[in-house]
């Protein structure tokens, strides 16, 4: 006795039965294509804020070159009042003082969170870290003030320093960004698959020769990521630079004299004293221009690097 099965009941035989395929193409569920539109807005919403900023910026920032020549405005003479040069050279410095502070600490916790911490300790020291991150960068401003120039700068180490100075800022920028780099950090080195940490103890390396010779490079990318965002932190911070870094254009290679940064800058422009509309109040506007430059190739060199370098397990 034979029997014949239609093409069409063999394609629905055995639907249901656990194990047999499932065709989920064209089906959805109430209320996705709702999901989708929200989450697509959210996705688009940053892209949209961004082009918002620069339409903000362009039209100061045209009015201000109408009047003042790029040349003048791209110099590093300090006596002129609209040059950016020497807030470039302040900013860089008080950012690199902040990278040669934060990446040691904050990898070396990361490291020590990731790969010797117990898990009562990383449970009671991840927090505290972050803790670090909480607080107001007027706060870090005033420590800086306070305690880092007069009991740590001058008392402690004995420099002859300005009551302002680069030096001061910059380390009170590192500590304000170790959070930052230590919590991706942390993240990128225990995403490192344990398969690799058990094969190079195996091999005979000891733990310290595991992190830094196979966990390390192989979270290379994150670390990068979490550095680069501490960077356009430390760059883009105002509030610690604008009290304790100084308020006057300073071309000077020694960080212990007082300088005024970009954001410095622009805090003291937008407090009032410009009139709107003026070659004085369009120079905020073209600082901040140079400023989200300068952040947007961070950016783009950053995510360049992290592709270069990435790793998929």
């Amino acid at each position: 006795m034979s029997t014949n099965v239609s093409a069409g009941a063999g394609s629905s035989f055995g639907a249901g039965l656990p194990g047999a395929p499932v065709n989920l193409k064209g089906r959805s569920r109430p209320g996705e294509s709702v999901i989708k539109a929200v989450l697509f807005v959210s996705a688009m919403l940053s892209v949209v804020i961004t082009f918002g900023i620069i339409a903000a910026l362009i039209q100061p920032v045209i009015e201000f070159f109408a009047d003042i020549a790029p040349s003048e405005f791209f110099s590093f003479d300090e006596s002129s009042p609209f040059s950016v040069g020497p807030l470039i050279a302040a900013t860089m410095m008080s950012t690199a003082i902040a990278l040669l502070v934060a990446v040691p600490l904050g990898l070396g916790a990361a490291m020590y969170l990731s790969e010797y911490a117990s898990a009562r300790a990383r449970k009671v020291l991840k927090p505290t870290v972050e803790l670090l991150a909480g607080v107001p960068s007027v706060v870090y401003g005033f420590f800086a003030v306070m305690f880092v120039t007069p009991t740590l700068l001058k008392g402690f180490l004995a420099l002859e320093i300005s009551f302002l100075n680069v030096l001061s800022a910059g380390l009170v920028l590192g500590v304000m960004i170790i959070p930052t780099i230590a919590s991706l950090a942390e993240d990128a080195l225990t995403a490192v698959p344990q398969a690799l940490r058990q094969g190079s103890l195996a091999m005979g390396a000891n733990r310290m020769q595991t992190t830094l010779r196979v966990v390390l490079p192989a979270a290379l990318s994150g670390v990068a990521a979490a550095i680069v965002l501490g960077l356009s932190r430390a760059i883009g911070e105002t509030m610690i630079v604008t009290i304790a870094a100084g308020s006057m254009k300073n071309l000077s290679w020694d960080p212990r004299e007082g300088m005024q940064t970009m954001t410095g800058f622009m805090a003291s422009t937008a407090g009032g004293e410009n009139p709107v509309g003026s070659t004085s109040y369009n120079n905020l506007f073209a600082v901040g221009l140079t400023l989200f430059v300068i952040t947007l190739v961070i950016n783009i060199i950053s995510i360049a690097l992290v592709r270069r370098f990435r790793q998929a397990y």
